[in-house]
């Protein structure tokens, strides 16, 4: 004697594959969130004790990166400049500007400004500027265009897969030591040729392991 009706098959069926479905769609949507803007931060500008213009100090009157991050060559962290680098020019210039009035309260009180990180990695991940710099990864290849953001904002997503597409094909990216605080720079001959080139002169290798970055 049957007791379910043959319809039942085909529901038990539709049931299984339907919540496979469901599940994947949820999985994949997951993963479509976690790349987005909304997670990762890119392309969004962060709000600063003092609006500083790297399109106004870097774009316009050309001051090189080293002279506010001045251990991005010797260190892990670029550096954040004290209230005093500031000063060096502004004791001169916009002295009564209001815009500039934390900066000078900053030194008054001797209190430093808390400015926000931008590119924000997590704590499991290790990153050293003075490597990357020292093999001839510019700071635009990472940060992006500073020179043309009033308001600087994250130009790249950070993700793993990101990072990893870069160790992978170095050649795409590295430049000669002198171009990489230049911004904008682009080479007189083929960039993956001449990048090949760059590998073998800094001994630059495509091996990557977990421990490089995750200690």
């Amino acid at each position: 004697m049957q007791i379910f009706h043959r319809s039942t098959n085909t529901l038990s069926r539709l049931s299984i594959f339907g919540a496979l479905g469901v599940v994947g769609l949820g999985l994949w949507g997951l993963a479509v969130v976690n790349r987005s803007a909304w997670v990762t931060h890119q392309d969004e500008a962060r709000e600063q004790p003092v609006q500083f213009s790297h399109k106004h100090h870097v774009g316009e009157l050309g001051i090189d990166c080293r002279y506010c991050h001045t251990q991005v060559e010797r260190a892990a962290y670029a550096g954040i400049p004290p209230t005093k680098t500031c000063m060096n020019c502004h004791a001169q210039i916009w002295t009564q500007s209001p815009i500039l009035a934390p900066v000078r309260d900053s030194l008054k009180d001797d209190v430093p400004l808390e400015w926000r990180k931008v590119h924000d990695l997590p704590d499991y991940v290790y990153f050293d500027h003075s490597v990357h710099v020292a093999k001839g990864v510019g700071c635009e290849s990472c940060h992006g265009r500073v020179d043309r953001m009033n308001q600087v904002w994250q130009a790249s997503s950070l993700h793993m897969e990101w990072c990893l597409d870069c160790h992978r094909h170095p050649e795409r990216h590295v430049r000669p030591r002198d171009a990489v605080f230049e911004m904008g720079w682009t080479p007189d001959a083929d960039r993956e040729a001449l990048g090949l080139e760059l590998m073998k002169a800094n001994d630059i290798h495509t091996r990557t392991d977990c421990s490089t970055c995750h200690r």
